[in-house]
């Protein structure tokens, strides 16, 4: 859901003006009809967390508190924890799942003495309508690679399909029904429902797929609802005799709807928006042309790195892409619009690279074009004689001097996967107390007008 608590605009829509979707009233509404006409459990696959102000603002002694008080006058069953439910610290989201009415569920993330350290429990086994369904949590196998390192000590993410089994073999004479409840992705999904037997649906998370229409994959039901609270999957299950003999799923887009009445939900979401609204409604600078997120160079890459380096005060600034996460339409910047882009507790660190280490950095971006953004950095290769050579290298207008010592700066995120990113491990590395909002939030009441431009800042030569 990624804290999408209230509707939003429906950004492929080619209609003028685009439509409203998604939140979690028109989440309710649609749920709530469903559980009236059928018996049925409810599932979410992760990262509630991440996207929206309301995370930085506590509710029952946790940052996204609220999130889960709207999810328990939903009614959820089961929620398997995501990523993104890690930003804001371990501890967070310790208290997090305290505020949570549902089933915590990870089988696979465990301490280093193999316990369940976040009140999460392997599975659990809720009975509707006659029959037995067991529910098991499983989370991505990547996890170190997409949580900052500090928020994870002491976590361990065992094998996924290994620990499914266990579980599967567990359960299997208990229940009618194994559901894997999961944050890793339709590919790890696809894998997963090959390498295991028993299993009989995965609903899954994640990599954010509408499958408008499940997979079924060795004999294993797959389905997804996409991201951002748009959509709600719906999965009619025939069972007999152990077995799923039918099924259909389809996904309803919650579509926001004005003569819903009021209710205690509704009235909880409101009081919570009033707050952001007053908070996040400043207008911080005027944006000339549309933000649009690419793997490679952007405008809104250069202009977050273009901040970086001048806050820090820093000679190069690198990012990663995907922790941009947002476009931007042109028009008024304001600052909630600013903090959906850079929702993260990431901090600007610097550190120091050699000229030498630096030209081993951008061979690495030119050879392998990991999805990083640059700043401060202007580079020609050419590959017309089938091996990549660089032609020019300057660090701000200047050539690269290897023996130079050049100051640079990234988030501690990036940092911590740096050898992924650019091909090397950082030491000395310079924390600050600015995060990346920040960062880019003072930068653009600085500049006040924005028009960042693709620059083709580490390009091909023509």
């Amino acid at each position: 859901m990624h804290a999408a608590f209230i509707p939003h605009e429906a950004t492929w829509s080619k209609k003028d003006p685009k439509p409203m979707v998604g939140g979690m009233n028109e989440l309710f509404f649609m749920s709530d009809s469903i559980k009236k006409a059928t018996p049925c459990i409810m599932l979410d696959g992760g990262d509630v967390m991440t996207g929206n102000p309301i995370t930085e603002y506590k509710y029952q002694n946790a940052f996204g508190g609220a999130l889960f008080e709207m999810m328990n006058k939903i009614g959820y069953d089961a929620w398997c924890f995501g990523n993104h439910d890690f930003d804001a610290t371990q501890d967070n989201l310790l208290a997090l799942t305290k505020i949570a009415h549902c089933a915590v569920l990870s089988s696979n993330v465990v301490n280093e003495k193999n316990e369940f350290p976040l009140n999460n429990k392997p599975f659990t086994i809720i009975e509707k309508n006659g029959l037995k369904i067991g529910v098991i949590g499983v989370m991505s196998q990547f996890l170190y690679n997409l949580v900052n390192e500090s928020n994870l000590k002491g976590i361990k993410v065992l094998s996924p399909s290994e620990t499914v089994q266990k579980y599967i073999d567990e359960l299997d004479s208990k229940t009618d029904l194994i559901i894997a409840l999961t944050h890793e992705g339709t590919d790890d999904d696809s894998v997963l429902a090959e390498k295991v037997h028993g299993l009989d649906v995965i609903v899954g998370g994640h990599s954010h797929t509408r499958l408008t229409k499940p997979l079924k994959i060795n004999n294993v039901i797959i389905v997804q609802a996409g991201a951002n609270c748009e959509n709600l999957g719906e999965l009619e299950l025939t069972v007999e005799n152990d077995k799923v003999t039918d099924y259909k799923g389809k996904l309803i887009t919650l579509w926001q709807r004005d003569d819903r009445p009021k209710n205690d939900l509704s009235k909880f979401i409101d009081s919570v928006q009033s707050v952001i609204d007053k908070d996040y409604s400043e207008v911080i600078a005027d944006l000339k042309s549309d933000w649009r997120r690419t793997n490679g160079e952007s405008n809104i890459g250069n202009f977050i790195c273009d901040a970086q380096k001048e806050i820090a005060h820093a000679d190069v600034a690198f990012t990663n892409s995907h922790g941009i996460r947002k476009d931007v339409l042109a028009g008024p910047l304001t600052k909630k619009r600013l903090f959906e882009v850079l929702p993260f507790q990431n901090m600007v660190t610097t550190f120091q690279l050699t000229g030498k280490q630096l030209r081993d950095v951008v061979n690495y971006i030119v050879k392998e074009k990991p999805a990083v953004q640059t700043s401060g950095i202007k580079c020609v290769y050419d590959n017309s004689k089938g091996n990549t050579e660089i032609t020019k290298l300057e660090i701000n207008g200047k050539n690269i001097d290897d023996s130079k010592n050049y100051i640079c700066t990234a988030s501690d995120f990036f940092v911590g996967e740096a050898d992924r990113y650019i091909g090397i491990k950082l030491s000395n590395v310079i924390t600050s107390n600015t995060t990346m909002f920040q960062a880019v939030e003072q930068y653009a009441k600085q500049v006040k007008t924005i028009d960042s431009q693709i620059e083709h800042r580490i390009g091909q030569e023509k």
